[in-house]
């Protein structure tokens, strides 16, 4: 059938030839931009997973930059803290050389004195100064803030870690369960003396000592004996009244320090004449045993309803949400009862995560190393071994001195390796898993959203193959017309 007002063939090469280019103009824009999906006509679906995918990647990849800057800063802070201990170690052979005053002038401990004014005075400064990007790091700045701690109960509250949630504070319960103790022992004699010689062994945390007694010594001359070396062995001696074994006057032995690493040993020394009477109890009146070695007992308390780890008076908790240490008072930790407190703030906060949610997030604390907090309300503190405090070199109290070093230089190990710890379990573990999930995610979204350029170009060039033809087609199709005028002339 010849027609002139419908070309149908036309328009059916018309339709066919502008799929055709739109198709080549499709494989020309993946091929330029490497994308297969460059809007959401391409694949609805697909855009929609690969958007998700892409916030995924960027907060991953965030994710992995803020632990890497956490690196940064803890490696600083640790830098620092190595000084800190090095001028700790100098400090401390500046108070053993001046316990020397035999062979030290006096002169000599003033010098010694100063030196030790400067090196505390170069510590406060590392503290004050010690920053990265603007954060001060070891002044206090990054410590938790608490409200409540009552003194008479915990002299002494670490934070190294707490998780608020989404609560503005955390409180903090500690319930006493079980009572902490002093290792005990006990010597009656039936009288307020020896009833014969006696060489007797008195052992304990500091070390042993061998004491020899004579027929009718008095029972405080005994104590008085033990104590004059409690330095040395760690164990006090006191009067005391009961029955233990017979008798109503008798001595107790007692350690130092609370707990079951404290220990006393009192027994008469093997192949010493004399001595007969002598037995030590494990406690006075009719019930007691004979016993040569007495521990004590760490306390048992509950931190926020967890068992928290006792060592002597002494407490440690450390959970997911709390991870904390404290010092209580012997008063309180050997009395069943419970104090609160609560953590206000502080603290630096580190995302770890690529969501913004407290799962996702580390808390840590860092406390200041500053010359007035090293050391403990126990011992004391740093700055009162500088000139003109109570523990001064040149006051002859080398003894105390060099026990708040002891304590100073324990507390920036303790620091220096929880830092470590939370560089090498939190933040690498971290860094490792969140590379690993980060190849896994774009790996996923590139085969959604990237294309393909063998599939492509093989596309393209059938796109290009098919206009080509269309164009021709289309061409044919508008001259089929012309055949009606071979009509007309005919």
């Amino acid at each position: 059938m010849a027609r002139i007002n419908t070309n149908i063939p036309s328009l059916i090469a018309q339709h066919n030839l502008q799929r055709s280019n739109e198709d080549l103009q499709v494989r020309l824009q993946r091929l330029s931009t490497g994308l297969r999906i460059n809007r959401g006509a391409d694949g609805p679906a697909d855009l929609i997973i690969s958007e998700r995918l892409r916030s995924e990647i960027e907060g991953v990849g965030q994710a992995i930059d803020n632990a890497e800057r956490a690196t940064n800063v803890i490696a600083t802070a640790e830098a620092a803290l190595a000084e800190v201990a090095n001028l700790l170690t100098s400090i401390k052979s500046l108070v053993v050389e001046s316990a020397n005053t035999g062979g030290v002038s006096k002169e000599e401990i003033s010098a010694n004195q100063l030196q030790l004014d400067d090196a505390v005075a170069s510590i406060t400064r590392i503290a004050d100064t010690t920053s990265f990007a603007g954060l001060k790091l070891l002044d206090g700045s990054m410590d938790y803030v608490t409200s409540g701690i009552a003194t008479s109960a915990i002299s002494d509250a670490n934070i190294f870690q707490a998780s608020f949630g989404t609560a503005a504070n955390l409180p903090v319960t500690v319930e006493v369960l079980t009572s902490a103790a002093k290792a005990n022992l006990f010597l009656s004699t039936g009288s307020a003396a020896l009833t014969s010689s006696v060489t007797i062994e008195v052992a304990g945390n500091n070390g042993v000592e061998v004491l020899q007694f004579v027929t009718a010594t008095n029972l405080s001359a005994v104590a008085f004996a033990v104590n004059r070396v409690s330095d040395s062995t760690g164990v006090a001696a006191q009067l005391t009244s009961g029955a233990g074994g017979a008798g109503t006057s008798a001595l107790q032995f007692v350690s130092a320090d609370f707990g079951t690493d404290s220990f006393v040993s009192v027994s008469k020394l093997p192949g010493t004449s004399g001595g007969d009477f002598f037995a030590v109890y494990d406690q006075l009146g009719a019930g007691g045993s004979v016993v040569g070695r007495d521990e004590g007992d760490d306390v048992l308390a509950l931190v926020n309803g967890s068992l928290a780890l006792g060592d002597g008076t002494k407490v440690k908790l450390n959970s997911s949400s709390l991870n904390i240490e404290m010092q209580l008072t012997d008063d309180f930790a050997q009395t069943a009862t419970t104090k609160q407190f609560t953590i206000v703030g502080g603290g630096a906060t580190y995302q770890l995560g690529p969501v913004v949610q407290s799962k996702q997030q580390i808390s840590f604390g860092i406390q200041s190393v500053a010359g007035s907090r090293l050391g403990n309300s126990t011992v004391g503190f740093l700055s009162s071994v500088t000139s003109g405090g109570t523990n001064s070199l040149v006051n002859g109290n080398a003894k105390n001195a060099s026990d708040i070093i002891d304590a100073a230089i324990t507390e920036v190990s303790v620091i220096r390796g929880r830092l470590g710890a939370f560089e090498r379990n939190t933040l690498r573990t971290n860094v490792n898993s969140l590379q690993i999930a980060l190849e896994n995610i774009t790996n996923a979204e590139s085969q959604i959203r990237d294309a393909d350029f063998a599939v492509e170009t093989s596309k393209l060039t059938r796109a290009q193959l098919l206009v080509n033809v269309g164009t021709n087609v289309l061409a044919t199709a508008n001259s089929t017309t012309a055949n009606v005028l071979a009509l007309l002339q005919g």
